[in-house]
Order: C-alpha cells, then sequence, then structure tokens
C-alpha cells in the first residue's frame, strides 16, 4: 500500500521536528563538496565600459568553497598573472584557491578585464567589484568580511597592490547594495609581483598593456605601487626569487621598504633559485616552502581564525 504525503505535511512536519527551512543556495553552500567551484559575475547586467559580450568582456570570480565544516572564515581573492595581456588562471589562480580550500580559506579566482580589449582602469575596477560583492555576501558564503584579502601574481600582484593602495568605503547612499561595501582588503598576498612602473626596474610590457605605449607621467606615478604606499595600506606577505629575469626582485624590495616606512606590517622572503612564474612551485626543492611560509604568517595574523 502507498503511503501518499502532501507536501504541506511534509513542511508541517520538518517544522515540528525543529528543521528551519533555508534558502536553496544556502543549502548547497552547507552541503557543497570539497573544492566546488561556482561562477559569480561581477555585472549580471554588464560592466561598466565593456565593449562587447565576449567571454573577456565578462568579469567574475569563480568561488572555491573548502568542504562543509572546514571553512574558518578567512577569504582570499585570487588575481592570477599575465603581464595584463592573458590570465594563468591555472597555476596562479584555481590551483591556489583550492589550495587555500585544504586549511579552511575560501578562494575566489578573478577573472579580469584586460589588454588588447581593456586597460586600466578596468582591472581595477573589476577587483574592487570583486571585493564589494565578497564582502556584501560574506554572510551567505561563510567568511568573515574583516578577514577577506586579495593575492595577486605577478601583473596580478600589481593588481592586488594597487587594490591595496587604492581603495574607498563604499558608497553608503548607493541603490546597489554591494556598492555600499568597501573595497579596501584586509591583507595583501603578493607573488613574484609587478610593483613599479616608474623606476628601472618597471615591467615594460604590463605598462604598456594597462596604459599605453604613451600614458602621462602623472598617471604612471599614480600606478607605481611603491609610490603610494600608507598607514593604511594592508599587512603584506611578499615572495620573489632573485632569479626572476621578467620581474626582478626589486619590485619586492621598493614595496616591503615603502611599508615599512608607513609602518605597515610585512613580511618578505626572496629565494634565491626560481624563474618567473613559478606559482605554489610544489614540486620545487627549494621553492615549495614558500605556500607553507604564508600560511605561517596568515596564522601569525590571525586570519584563520585561531
Amino acid at each position: 500500500m502507498k503511503l501518499h504525503v502532501k507536501p504541506f505535511c511534509i513542511v508541517f512536519i520538518l517544522l515540528l521536528a525543529g528543521v528551519s527551512l533555508i534558502s536553496a543556495e544556502q543549502h548547497v553552500l552547507a552541503n557543497e563538496p570539497a573544492n566546488a567551484a561556482h561562477e559569480i559575475l561581477l555585472w549580471p547586467e554588464g560592466a561598466p565600459g565593456a565593449i562587447g559580450t565576449e567571454a573577456a568582456d565578462v568579469p567574475l570570480i569563480v568561488r572555491h568553497s573548502p568542504k562543509k565544516g572546514k571553512r574558518n572564515g578567512c577569504a582570499v581573492i585570487v588575481c592570477p598573472g599575465g603581464g595584463y595581456g592573458g590570465l594563468a588562471d591555472t597555476y596562479e589562480g584555481h590551483d591556489v584557491a583550492e589550495w587555500f580550500n585544504t586549511f579552511g580559506v575560501t578562494g575566489f579566482v578573478l577573472r579580469y578585464r584586460h589588454a588588447p580589449r581593456y586597460k586600466h582602469p578596468a582591472p581595477l575596477s573589476d577587483i574592487q567589484r570583486a571585493m564589494r560583492i565578497v564582502r556584501a555576501r560574506a554572510a551567505e558564503w561563510g567568511v568573515d568580511p574583516q578577514r577577506t584579502g586579495v593575492m595577486g601574481f605577478s601583473a596580478g600582484g600589481h593588481l592586488a597592490s594597487t587594490a591595496g593602495t587604492r581603495f574607498d568605503e563604499g558608497n553608503k547612499n548607493a541603490t546597489d547594495p554591494i556598492e555600499r561595501a568597501g573595497c579596501r582588503p584586509n591583507f595583501l598576498v603578493l607573488a613574484y609581483p609587478v610593483i613599479s612602473l616608474v623606476s628601472e626596474y618597471a615591467h615594460v610590457g604590463s605598462r604598456r598593456n594597462l596604459l599605453g605605449k604613451s600614458p602621462e607621467a602623472a598617471l604612471v606615478e599614480s600606478l607605481s605601487s611603491e609610490r603610494q604606499v600608507t598607514a593604511n595600506t594592508p599587512p603584506t606577505f611578499l615572495f620573489h626569487t632573485t632569479d626572476d629575469q621578467a620581474v626582478p626582485s626589486e619590485n619586492s624590495v621598493l614595496f616591503y621598504l615603502a611599508l615599512r616606512k608607513a609602518g605597515v606590517p610585512a613580511e618578505m622572503h626572496i629565494y634565491e633559485p626560481g624563474q618567473h612564474g613559478v606559482g605554489l612551485a610544489m614540486e620545487h626543492p627549494v621553492l615549495s616552502s614558500w605556500p607553507a611560509l604564508l600560511r605561517k604568517w596568515m596564522q601569525h595574523r590571525k586570519l584563520l581564525g585561531q
């Protein structure tokens, strides 16, 4: 004999049992598997200044959430490198977010606009919007808005450092609730970053892709991150190698010295061996230690909730 139970009876039974009803999205979040990835458009109605509707015109973040019960509230938006002309979003993006997941950190990989279709301020607009979205939806995603940082590799490191030196507290009068959230990162992680656009150590390709062939001197100065550090720049972890021939380690040194002068907490590790673009370098006999140093720094800064 079949037992037919009407839908309202099921709800009534659940309520009697003390089971709260939650939204479908929250239910998915609570039960999603480890390293579950979800795309979130930064502007569902189209990005400001977009020149088309192709993938390159649609900035987004891909959320990688740790396994249920392992989230510690910390979150990192990862900006892949690529010289502002592409995105190395595997070994400098999704692999990194999944590594963060292993110790409870929610990772967001940013697909930001870049050359040849876009120049400044599009990438900066994208990272700022990504920060606002993560803050605005923090409770939904199990994220602490006060433990949300930005990490960048190479040119993505320049974008991350720009996010840490050019930010605002949000527009409290905005009709869009996302725009009410501030976009200052709580911390920065910079891996072999492009920093200076004015010194002899500048990465010419990144500067050209971001600003064009003949940018105004004032604009170049304003986007040379070592010149823009203040006491409000977030605490920063830096990793570089002496053997880096593409982006000299002096970029990290200049930023570190500026942080020191401004009284901003900072930690820097410069290894001797290692070419540019090593990512997490998990298989490298020497460089494979740098991710562990980053994790220890995050623990020391109490970013992991410990």
